[in-house]
């Protein structure tokens, strides 16, 4: 499925919430959308559980070496 589709139906997901729920649940679907798309980037292994907890600051002088 394409980019644009799954952005057709998250669109469309937001409105049909916005719409029949007001803005509570715009708010509710848009949160629980981006916490579903961390947790699928998770268990595609796109991302890893260290990338949330590292310092910053250690990785910037690790750029400088």
């Amino acid at each position: 499925m394409s980019m644009a589709v799954v952005g057709l139906m998250a669109g469309m997901a937001l409105g049909f919430a916005g719409y029949f729920g007001g803005f509570g649940a715009f708010l509710l679907v848009a949160a629980l959308g981006a916490i579903g798309f961390v947790a699928g980037k998770f268990l595609d292994g796109d991302i890893e559980a260290g990338d949330f907890f590292r310092n910053r600051d250690s990785r910037d002088s690790d750029r400088r070496r």
